[in-house]
This record gives C-alpha cells, sequence and structure tokens, in this order.
C-alpha cells in the first residue's frame, strides 16, 4: 500500500477547522479504498506563530515540507497582523520558491447549488481558471521613498519573464486539450499596459501553434468579466495573469454559487517540488470557531490532490460524495443558504465515501 506523506498546514482563522475536516474525510477514503493511505505532518504556521516568534513560518520551514508528497493548506490571513505580511510569509513564500507556478482553479455549479445568475447549470458554467502564480503582478519588484513627507513614492512593478509566460501559456493549452470542448480562453489588458501584455499576446499566438486542436480567443480582462456573467457557456478553459486571474477567479466562485466551495491547487508541474492545494475562502475570522465554515472548498482541494498523486479513483470516488452531499440541501452551510454545520457536511461526505447513504 503506497502511504503518501501530507504536509498540513492550516494557518489562520477557519483554516484550522477545514483542513482538520478535509484530513478526517481523506483517512475515511484511504480506509475505503484500501489501496493508499496518509501520513500527516502537522505545522502550525500563520499568524499565532508570527505573534510569539516575528515571523510566519520557520526559517528552515522550506526545508521541513520539501520532501513531501503534497501540501494541505488552509488559509492565510490575521486581522491583528498587515495582510501583507501574512501573504508573503507564508503563502507566497511557500509557493514561489517551491516553483508552483499554475495556480489552477475549477469552478462549475455543483448539484443543489443555485447560481446567482439567470437559472445557470453545471453544463452552462464548468470552467478552469488557470493563473500564472510566480510572476507578474505579484513578482515582489517594488519599494518605497520618503515615507511620511509629501513627497512619498510607492511602487509596485509586474515583472514577466518570457520563460514564465510560455510555461503558463503551454501548460494552459495542454489543459484546455485535456477537456471536452478543447476551448481556451487568453485574458489580457494589451490596449493600456503596451509592454508586458503585448509580449502576453505574442507568447499566445506563437503557443498556440503548437495546439492546431484547441480552439482559443483573446479577451481584455475588463470585458472578460462581463463575459462570465452574461455568456457563461462560451467559456471553458481561461489563462491570465497573477493578479488578473485572482481577481476573476473569485467572481467565477461566487458565480457558482459561493467562495466556500472552490478549491485551488498550485502545481509544480514538473514535480521538482511538492504541490500545494487549497480553499480560496480565506481565513475568515468574523465565523472563526463558529462550526459553520464550508468544507466543500477543501474536500475538492483535496479532490485536486488526489488526482496530482495519480489516485483517479479516489479523487472520483470523493468527488462523487461531495456532489451527493451538496445535492442534499440539509447539508448547506450559511454561505449556502443553509444551517448546517461543518460537521455536518464532513459526516455527510464521510457517509457517501463508505457508502452509507447510497
Amino acid at each position: 500500500m503506497k502511504t503518501y506523506r501530507i504536509a498540513a498546514i492550516p494557518g489562520d482563522g477557519i483554516g484550522s477547522e477545514v483542513v482538520a475536516a478535509g484530513i478526517e474525510v481523506l483517512n475515511a477514503l484511504a480506509l475505503r479504498d484500501g489501496n493508499f493511505g496518509f501520513k500527516f505532518d502537522h505545522f502550525d504556521w500563520g499568524g499565532a506563530y508570527y505573534k510569539t516568534h516575528g515571523r510566519m513560518m520557520p526559517e528552515n520551514g522550506r526545508d521541513q515540507i520539501r520532501d513531501h508528497d503534497a501540501i494541505l493548506f488552509g488559509s492565510a490571513g490575521h486581522p491583528d497582523i498587515p495582510d501583507h505580511i501574512t501573504l508573503w510569509g507564508l503563502r507566497l513564500a511557500i509557493c514561489q520558491p517551491f516553483d508552483q507556478y499554475a495556480n489552477v482553479r475549477p469552478t462549475r455549479v455543483l448539484p443543489g447549488i443555485t447560481s446567482p445568475l439567470r437559472h445557470v447549470e453545471s453544463k452552462e458554467l464548468d470552467w478552469v481558471i488557470v493563473r500564472e502564480n510566480s510572476e507578474g503582478e505579484y513578482a515582489g519588484v517594488g519599494g518605497r521613498a520618503h515615507q511620511g513627507s509629501p513627497l512619498e513614492v510607492a511602487t509596485d512593478v509586474a515583472m514577466f519573464t518570457r520563460a514564465g509566460v510560455e510555461r503558463i501559456m503551454r501548460f494552459a493549452f495542454k489543459l484546455a486539450r485535456s477537456r471536452p470542448r478543447k476551448l481556451l480562453t487568453v485574458v489580457t489588458k494589451s490596449n493600456a499596459q503596451r509592454h508586458a501584455m503585448v509580449m502576453w499576446d505574442e507568447i499566445a499566438r506563437e503557443i498556440a501553434k503548437e495546439f492546431p486542436d484547441v480552439t482559443w480567443d483573446k479577451m481584455l480582462v475588463d470585458a472578460m468579466t462581463m463575459r462570465m456573467v452574461i455568456k457563461p457557456e462560451t467559456i471553458d478553459t481561461i489563462v491570465a495573469t497573477n493578479l488578473h486571474a485572482d481577481i476573476l477567479s473569485d467572481l467565477a466562485a461566487a458565480l457558482a454559487g459561493s467562495l466556500g466551495i472552490a478549491p485551488t491547487g498550485n502545481i509544480n508541474p514538473e514535480r521538482t517540488f511538492p504541490s500545494m492545494f487549497e480553499p480560496i475562502h480565506g481565513s475568515a475570522f468574523d465565523i472563526m470557531g463558529k462550526g459553520i465554515a464550508n468544507p466543500i472548498g477543501t474536500f475538492w482541494s483535496a479532490v485536486m490532490m488526489l488526482e496530482h498523486l495519480g489516485e483517479q479513483a479516489g479523487a472520483d470516488r470523493l468527488m462523487t460524495a461531495i456532489e451527493r452531499v451538496t445535492a442534499d440541501k440539509r447539508f448547506h452551510t450559511p454561505d449556502l443558504g443553509g444551517s448546517a454545520r461543518t460537521t455536518d457536511v464532513t459526516k455527510a461526505v464521510v457517509d457517501a465515501i463508505q457508502g452509507r447513504n447510497d
């Protein structure tokens, strides 16, 4: 039996609640399958660690998780700590050095969940957003000078490299090719950003020649927000920059019903480092400890983790269990308009995995 070593990093807020639920579900799945298992190593990094140590994770933190098969992450963000410290001190401190350059965010309307759009169903809203995850607007290049004076200046420079754009574009085209519609939309803002975004467009055209079986089009990011709302059925796979895809994927999750159901995979395609899987909902301190956090985003992230590990049958079983549970409105948490608790949803998914409610 294959045993996978998973680094569990709950982080802040509801992260500890949903990661605990994810571990419970994954262990139940492994017990049912019998062909694989998990060894979870827990790391208490995040805001509480920062308050004690002055940093979000140990200096040698990445060395502690480098040899794990995957990382299950909760959230980063603490009301007592500036957001740029929590993000750069933990999540990005893992993503960028581990070269998890492909952020993959699937979105669709799950059974039993109602989209805020006009009666949109899963067949009309079934997308995957590919976010460049290593450079661009989040490259970290910039600075401040003359702080506190009337002449204060601050810069954030978006850095795009040919190598970085080529690899994310090629990843997106390959992903689009693997999906039934073989359709890709390249999102840009090259009318206003006339250097890096024009290069982005040029590279897209070059890479497209390698994938003649993929139909692709180009969309300005502002127009893309309208298209996602008005013509969701025309979209399948999307590739965009770090910032643009970050924004578009939150819109996508909202259109699918809730941020609470949305998953993410931070992928290192070459597998030289472990990939990291997380829900996109953030730390949500306003509901921390109330027991009402929606764990579906974490469960779906676990599906992506299983797929990455090569356990497709297990991934399919877990996704089927998730869909069976979301189809029953008794297990909708408050973000979906219900009154279910995190433990209710978790137990229902475990029961579905074990066939108790077949």
